[in-house]
């Protein structure tokens, strides 16, 4: 499976950190990576949907989330499931944040909690965990003094949830067919490679993952697409080279991801 991107646009850079570090051995299955994300100023920006879920542990400041110009305060400790459209947060100035990026079906190795029902959802950790272990990384995280204490810190936190479950195969083939073509696939077409029928898969599948197979492979064509914008091609060729019906299609799906149309997006 691929390492996605960070799916992040910021109204302000200046004087922003955004730093990956790789997890310990032990977690590397579950878990892409960790950021450490640090900002001087109060700043208002988009999260794009990416492929798993996110955990936020603030060390420093509070974060909101703003849906319909409605400001809602977030917990200093929270997790973010898979989400079909743009979130807007808003952070306090001098904000310190722990980002976990969970592999595709990693959360399931530290919860019992399907992950389909954190979907579109932010919520506080202490609705996954117990309140008194998340209490506890919290009042350490603000005593740590350096990155590399605050990583280990909420590794340890991990490691102590972690449940060592066996893994679906099947979930991870399915997860790795809808990589390999770009989320441009046919749920029938997967269920017929996996030997498997529709209802069956798609509760495993939800449980695992997050949402249903088909919307999570569009979020995986999504981030192709944002992919593909980097390059000298027109958005006609990135439409079709992705497999949209059309560009009403390619349009709609996009600005349902971003909040802006693909042209304007890439100017």
């Amino acid at each position: 499976m691929a390492v996605p991107a960070v799916a992040v646009v910021v109204a302000e850079v200046i004087n922003m950190k955004f730093e990956k570090h790789f997890p310990t051995e032990r977690l590397r299955p579950f878990i892409h990576y960790f950021v450490v994300s640090e900002n001087e100023l109060e700043s208002e920006y988009k999260i794009f949907p990416v492929a798993g879920l996110v955990i936020g542990f603030q060390y420093k400041g509070r974060l909101k989330t703003i849906q319909n110009k409605i400001a809602t305060n977030l917990s200093a400790a929270g997790i973010t499931g898979l989400a079909d459209t743009v979130k807007t947060f808003k952070n306090t100035a001098g904000i310190g944040t722990i980002l976990v990026y969970f592999t595709e079906i990693g959360f399931a190795q530290f919860s019992t909690v399907p992950a389909n029902e954190l979907f579109n959802l932010s919520v506080s950790l202490e609705t996954i965990f117990d309140k008194s272990a998340v209490s506890e990384v919290e009042e350490k995280l603000a005593e740590a003094t350096t990155d590399k204490q605050r990583i280990k810190l909420v590794e340890q936190f991990l490691l102590r949830h972690l449940k060592n479950i066996q893994t679906d195969k099947l979930i991870v083939e399915a997860v790795r067919l809808i990589y390999q073509q770009k989320g441009a696939i046919r749920i029938k077409e997967l269920n017929e490679r996996l030997f498997i029928s529709q209802s069956p898969f798609e509760k495993r599948f939800r449980k695992l993952v997050g949402t249903t197979p088909k919307k999570f492979a569009s979020i995986i064509r999504f981030n192709a697409v944002l992919d593909s914008l980097g390059n000298s091609k027109s958005l006609t060729e990135i439409c079709y080279e992705h497999n949209f019906f059309d560009q009403a299609h390619f349009i709609k799906d996009f600005k349902q991801y971003t909040g802006d149309t693909p042209e304007k997006f890439k100017r």
